[in-house]
């Protein structure tokens, strides 16, 4: 309680100096505080691809930009009228001697990516023509090579992008499939950062209500219902979060690629079907049982989904040390997959397809031996050499077993003459879209390991307020401020002053 009391009086003395000397101007911070969000020097780089390449663009940002179109682009008077293309000769601004012909365009502060004067060159794509632009940017004063990410640090510090949008940015660049693509572009679009945007606004609200009720209920300046009004916000609040967090984290595994795993005994053609799918002979295929005994892995892209599809050594008891290791790594991966190819030896199931059910039940569980009751939706069943087969029990064994439940969706193939492999692709399709989900569809999802971290400590630390709100109101109160701090780390910006703003907007402090 003597905590409380000292609390009160710091508050009290914070507000009181803020009315009586007004309110100073709103600052925003950056995840870094104390990072200068002002940088006096110019920084250049090649935008586009590195490599030959019919045209690259090369950036400038920052207060010389001016300088250096002027003199390497020969515009002795004015700047070229914003974002207009014009086709000049670039020329080494020491020398004279002209570079290459090619089209400047001028992006004056602060409508440009990085809010700064910025300019592009869009100049022919060979290694020297880029090399002898790069130099001569180089040899104007005030200018220096950027860094890695600097442009769009410099368009976060801006305030043009939110942290989310930045990171958005990024994964649209390393985006190697279309739902990935559509995943980025939406958060890039700023619609993740609006919804943390959103709550950030709703817990600064209730923060302001806590900390106005503290300091100034006594006084009788504070409407009734206030706190009452807090209590549903932040019970609102967590049922929103805790949505959000109950994703499975598909937004995370499109981001990164679905872990997809073929398991199975030896000789069952797990490295067929690896060579199948990936159309080249990633894997030794050979008639010697545990011929795999380490993981290989090869990247996919299955219907527009990222796929990390690893094969596996055979699952079987072995006197072989190095045999062993590879089996124990393959159960490992199993493990952490979010989908197992469960491959079997067609050939080798009983010919009454209850009996074949019974086996495969068995199977599974010898593939994934630590769950008793293994979750049927991670894994596909896959009949391999189904051509060794008489086609008429192909076609019962496909009949009874769809309508056996507890197994997973089972898919007849052949490697050998490629027969059922469309209809394996569909399946697996189906599956790897459910574990993405779509990226268009719905709320947006979490796609960063990061947010989820401090999503979770935000929703703890509403857990806190709800824990001391009838105790110690200021200790509820700090609640609400941790989980305020954690959003805001996610979003890139905590408003320090926003929470008086609030204060002297919602109540009439003072009358």
């Amino acid at each position: 309680m003597m905590l409380s009391l000292v609390y009160r009086g710091i508050r009290r003395a914070a507000v009181h100096s803020l009315m009586t000397r007004g309110t100073p101007p709103r600052r925003f911070l950056s995840i870094c505080d104390g990072v200068p969000l002002v940088d006096a020097e110019t920084i250049f780089a090649l935008s586009s691809g590195h490599g030959r390449c019919g045209v690259a663009v090369i950036r400038a940002s920052g207060p010389a930009s001016a300088t250096a179109l002027r003199c390497m682009a020969g515009l002795t008077r004015s700047l070229p009228p914003p974002r207009t293309a014009l086709l000049r000769s670039i020329t080494d601004p020491q020398t004279k001697e002209v570079l290459d012909r090619g089209l400047v365009l001028w992006f004056p502060a602060p409508h440009s990516f990085t809010g700064e004067d910025s300019v592009e060159f869009h100049i022919h794509g060979g290694p020297a023509v880029i090399t002898a632009v790069l130099q001569a940017l180089g040899s104007v004063p005030g200018m220096r090579p950027a860094e890695a990410g600097e442009f769009t640090r410099r368009a976060f510090q801006a305030g043009k992008l939110g942290l989310t949008e930045v990171e958005g940015l990024g994964d649209l660049i390393h985006a190697e499939t279309e739902a990935q693509r559509r995943q980025a572009l939406r958060q890039m679009s700023g619609e993740l950062g609006r919804l943390y945007q959103d709550w950030s606004h709703r817990l600064k609200r209730c923060l302001a209500h806590v900390e106005a009720f503290i300091d100034f209920s006594e006084d009788e300046l504070i409407e009734d219902g206030v706190l009452n009004q807090v209590d549903r916000s932040v019970c609102d609040l967590q049922a929103e979060m805790e949505s959000h967090l109950k994703d499975e984290r598909r937004g995370e595994r499109l981001r990164s690629g679905v872990q997809v795993v073929i398991a199975g005994a030896t000789n069952a053609g797990k490295s067929s079907l690896l060579n199948t799918l990936c159309q080249r002979p990633a894997a030794i295929v050979s008639p010697i049982a545990g011929t795999t005994r380490d993981i290989v892995e090869t990247a996919l892209d299955i219907g527009g989904f990222p796929v990390l599809l690893s094969d596996t050594a055979g699952l079987r008891e072995s006197p072989d040390v190095v045999e062993r290791e590879g089996v124990r790594r393959a159960r490992e991966r199993v493990q952490q997959a979010d989908l197992t190819l469960v491959v079997v030896d067609s050939s080798q199931l009983p010919s009454d397809a209850q009996k074949a059910a019974d086996f495969l039940q068995w199977y599974l569980r010898s593939v994934l031996p630590t769950e008793e009751q293994p979750e049927t939706d991670r894994f596909l069943l896959v009949l391999n050499k189904t051509d060794l087969l008489p086609q008429e029990q192909r076609l019962k064994l496909n009949g009874e077993l769809m309508r056996v439940s507890g197994l997973p969706p089972v898919c007849l193939i052949s490697c050998h003459t490629n027969d059922g492999l469309q209809d394996f692709l569909t399946v697996l399709h189906s599956s790897v879209k459910t574990l993405c989900g779509d990226p268009l569809s719905g709320a947006p999802t979490l796609t960063q390991a990061r947010h989820r971290a401090h999503l979770q400590q935000c929703f703890a630390a509403l857990a806190q307020y709800q824990r001391y709100r009838d105790i110690d109101l200021a200790l509820a109160a700090e609640g609400v401020r941790l989980a305020l701090t954690s959003l805001g780390r996610i979003t890139g910006r905590v408003g320090a002053e926003e929470i008086l703003d609030i204060i002297f907007k919602d109540f009439c402090i003072g009358k």
